[in-house]
């Protein structure tokens, strides 16, 4: 990711929605961030997984303060 990152306009993080974010996601949006991506775009993966309501909500936040 960090050779080709001068010349991205944008990235998009993927995390799973039953897990939250793992420890490696702070790691890659610091990356992306230190390399000038300006731009990223997060997905929310297996939502439909997650029985409660308020557990995705609260895994979103998580993702949100990252």
């Amino acid at each position: 990711m960090i050779t080709g990152a001068a010349q991205m306009d944008g990235a998009i993080l993927v995390a799973d929605a039953t897990d939250g974010p793992m420890p490696q996601t702070r790691e890659h949006i610091l990356l992306a961030r230190q390399v000038g991506v300006p731009y990223i775009v997060v997905f929310l993966n297996k939502c439909d997984m997650v029985d409660d309501k308020e557990l995705l909500e609260l895994v979103e936040m998580e993702i949100r303060e990252l």
